[in-house]
């Protein structure tokens, strides 16, 4: 699986607005939305909120992968934002994340899921893409960055 097939340059936001967890949360499933990506926005954004509630989603690393499933998402969809500052989403390691990958999918969709969490999150262990992507300074950019690297 990549990304790419899941995540739409539409789908990014470079710079994020909000400046704490659920504001970004919210600001990514209505980006989902506006896209016209989802089935109910609400219900996916109360499954994604109550999975943070459960359990931080915060990796590590500067990422969080934010995520919930759901009826309200008819298919694995996938928004981006960059935060700058980065966001409190209580990590491992104590820092902020400055990436948020928001997924959702359908509730018998376990397999594509769990292959894009793992996915974001291996592309995260790498030095030169942490790098390339707090320098990012638009979605444009930061779509290509995955682009590339997911091509290696």
């Amino acid at each position: 699986m990549k990304l790419t097939d899941i995540l739409g340059r539409d789908c990014i936001r470079v710079p994020l607005v909000a400046t704490e967890k659920l504001g970004a949360i919210t600001e990514l499933v209505d980006l989902l939305h506006e896209q016209g990506k989802l089935g109910d926005r609400d219900v996916v954004l109360h499954a994604v909120v109550e999975r943070e509630r459960t359990r931080s989603t915060g990796i590590g690393n500067g990422l969080a992968v934010p995520h919930g499933k759901c009826a309200g998402s008819p298919k694995l969809v996938m928004a981006l934002g960059c935060a700058r500052p980065g966001i409190d989403f209580q990590s491992k390691d104590g820092q902020p994340a400055t990436v948020i990958a928001l997924l959702a999918s359908p509730v018998d969709q376990t397999g594509p899921h769990i292959q894009a969490l793992a996915r974001i999150s291996r592309l995260m262990l790498m030095d030169d893409f942490r790098k390339a992507i707090a320098d990012a300074g638009s979605a444009d950019e930061l779509f290509e960055i995955i682009s590339r690297h997911e091509s290696r």
